[in-house]
């Protein structure tokens, strides 16, 4: 039998679904929305639906299938409880019993399990990416927010509650911007996708830039997809966003290097394909904020996640690992 697990990349707005064999391979991909009704109950039977329905497609085509886990990553999601609780951007409100839930569903399925978005992206890079033979590793996924997943010595850093590894809300500046957490000055409010929108404007207004390729652009239509448009065709706007975002980035890696002293950093998400225009900068800046016995030795490399299934794939990859210890 070819043994596969079930990926669940649980999002704001939809839930993506994969079925993945040992190697990282997605056979197959299924999504449903996730809902703003607030029912978990509905919604977990919706989930375990089209979980069914994924199966028995590819089970029609490979009756040689045995699905032996799921892996779940979501926002705030507990991996010792197997709970999502307090998600921001999700309807469910209060504590979750997630894994509780679906297992009745899938009373047979040896290994259900869940953690937070960012750790299933830290494991699936420990299994299937760059981090493969390391132990010591951090991974920050950059996009509509700053998560991160932070391994020690082999295994995933969880902390006493379940919910260590929040380096996005590391503070760098005091009494600075409004983070989406309600706090102040955290990293994730300069680094993640709308904070580089939030720097352009703040450019655009400090140098009166009307002759900037961003100037056009409303608040909402502007992306960081547009922001590396403009910096490829030399805007000096879209340049210095990508300038202050390492210069933040690569202070916030600092502080995690002083912590864990880690053998690389792993970049994954939207505004890494901006490449050596995000890497650089962040690079200088962490070597510049670094304790001398630190300095030239940690690695800040790109992922090797595929990015259209990194979700599903790091989520598949909690399952394996719990699979085998």
């Amino acid at each position: 039998m070819k043994k596969v697990t079930v990926g669940v990349d649980i999002g704001g707005t939809n839930t993506a679904i994969g079925l993945v064999d040992i190697d990282g391979n997605v056979l197959e991909k299924n999504s449903i929305s996730t809902p703003d009704h607030g029912d978990a109950e509905k919604y977990i039977g919706d989930l375990a639906a089209a979980i069914n329905e994924m199966i028995n497609k590819v089970k029609q085509i490979n009756t040689d299938i045995d699905v032996v886990g799921i892996g779940i990553g979501a926002p705030n999601g507990n991996y010792y409880n197997g709970t999502i609780e307090q998600a921001a951007n999700l309807s469910f409100k209060g504590i979750v019993p997630f894994v509780e839930m679906l297992k009745k569903h899938f009373p047979d399925i040896e290994a259900i399990a869940l953690t937070n978005d960012a750790n299933a992206a830290a494991i699936g890079e420990m299994i299937y990416g760059g981090a493969k033979g390391m132990k010591n590793f951090a991974m920050y996924t950059l996009g509509t927010g700053v998560g991160s997943g932070l391994v020690v010595n082999g295994d995933l850093v969880y902390g006493n509650d379940g919910f260590a590894g929040e380096c996005g809300h590391t503070t760098l500046v005091p009494d600075g911007r409004y983070c989406g957490c309600g706090g102040r000055g955290h990293l994730e409010a300069y680094c993640s996708a709308p904070g580089m929108k939030r720097t352009a404007f703040e450019l655009l207004v400090q140098y009166n830039a009307t002759d900037s390729l961003l100037a056009d652009k409303s608040y909402n239509e502007l992306d960081s997809k547009m922001i590396y448009d403009a910096a490829v065709k030399g805007d000096k706007v879209a340049l210095e966003v990508f300038e202050i975002t390492g210069k933040y980035l690569g202070m916030g890696l600092a502080d995690t290097v002083h912590h864990l002293s880690p053998e690389a950093v792993f970049l994954f998400g939207g505004p890494t394909a901006a490449g050596d225009l995000i890497f650089e900068p962040t690079r200088k800046s962490m070597e510049e904020h670094l304790l001398p016995v630190f300095k030239n030795k940690i690695k800040i490399l790109p992922s090797k996640l595929d990015t259209g299934d990194a979700a599903i794939v790091g989520a598949s990859a909690l399952a394996w690992k719990e699979l085998n210890g």
